[in-house]
């Protein structure tokens, strides 16, 4: 067991630090991060302080009026994430050898702050418990027709896997413009593409998702003015603080519109383009799915829709 060593050491972050340093990254304010970890001020600077020393670098830039963080910081916020994900998973019975429903949801939306979605996930208590939480939508419905996964929420209905594949409609999540605060078009509560339309547009690779990025394309084409198109970076925090500089806009769902920083905004689409700029979800299983245990679960999920619907 010599090479658990270095894992059982005093000089490792805590929990307790990742936690706080957490909710330090996403408020980008010490007292609102306090509150919503129902401690006070100070030992919550004292959690970060420690953090800082053991990994040996500022995560924070701090000034009289903005807290902001730095590159360590930007770079540590999904790394936190993961462990901390992966800490939630070890709950009573998650190391029983008895098989569990396997259920993927894409990385690209947050469930969590989908309110229909979110609430018929916790009936099946996976809401917190997701095997393949970095998966995007093609990754996730390859591993269902490889039986990897019992059931996956996917981003858009996607081509190919008709023969394998059953989908039902579960809701439909917004597209939020993430824009310089900046920029002339910031002051309308709704903006449309032709008026950033002189901002790259910071773009994924269609490989993510076929059906989707079709979609957004179709309606590009119609645009009286080209959009510049960008390559996305890997790191959401990255591209979210190139917009903050002015360097570009992107469309991200609304449930992903959680972080902030000075400089960045997030408006809602034009009306037209609304409509038309969203991503649909989608409950997928295999179609020749009869388990029982699946079946229920799908069923449960799918009524997220009718949710939706009222």
């Amino acid at each position: 067991m010599a090479t658990a060593e270095h894992l059982i050491s005093n000089h490792l972050p805590s929990v307790k630090q990742l936690q706080c340093f957490l909710a330090v990254a996403h408020e980008l304010n010490f007292r609102r991060a306090a509150e919503r970890l129902r401690m006070t001020q100070p030992p919550l600077t004292r959690q970060i302080k420690r953090l800082e020393a053991v990994l040996e670098q500022p995560l924070f830039s701090r000034s009289t009026h903005d807290v902001s963080l730095t590159d360590a910081g930007r770079a540590l916020v999904i790394k936190a994430e993961t462990i901390l994900q992966a800490l939630n998973e070890l709950k009573p019975g998650s190391l029983s050898s008895e098989k569990r429903l396997r259920i993927g949801l894409t990385r690209t939306l947050n469930f969590a702050l989908i309110a229909p979605i979110h609430q018929q996930l916790l009936k099946l208590d996976a809401a917190d418990d997701v095997e393949t939480p970095d998966l995007t939508s093609a990754q996730l419905l390859q591993c269902l027709a490889k039986n990897r996964l019992d059931l996956v929420l996917t981003g858009e209905r996607a081509t190919g896997h008709e023969d394998t594949v059953q989908y039902q409609w579960i809701g439909r999540e917004p597209l939020l413009v993430a824009m310089p605060a900046r920029h002339p078009a910031s002051l309308k509560e709704k903006v449309s593409l032709e008026a950033i339309g002189d901002l790259p547009l910071f773009w994924f690779a269609r490989s993510a998702n076929p059906s989707f990025y079709d979609k957004c394309e179709r309606l590009f084409s119609q645009l009286h003015t080209p959009l510049k198109r960008v390559k996305e970076p890997d790191d959401s925090l990255v591209m979210l603080t190139h917009i903050a500089r002015g360097k570009g806009f992107a469309l991200m769902p609304q449930s992903k519109c959680t972080f902030h920083q000075e400089g960045l905004c997030y408006r809602a689409l034009a009306d037209d383009e609304a409509q038309n700029l969203h991503i649909d979800i989608y409950a997928a299983i295999r179609l020749n799915e009869n388990r029982p245990a699946v079946l229920h679960a799908h069923n449960i999920v799918c009524h997220a829709g009718q949710l939706s619907q009222h």
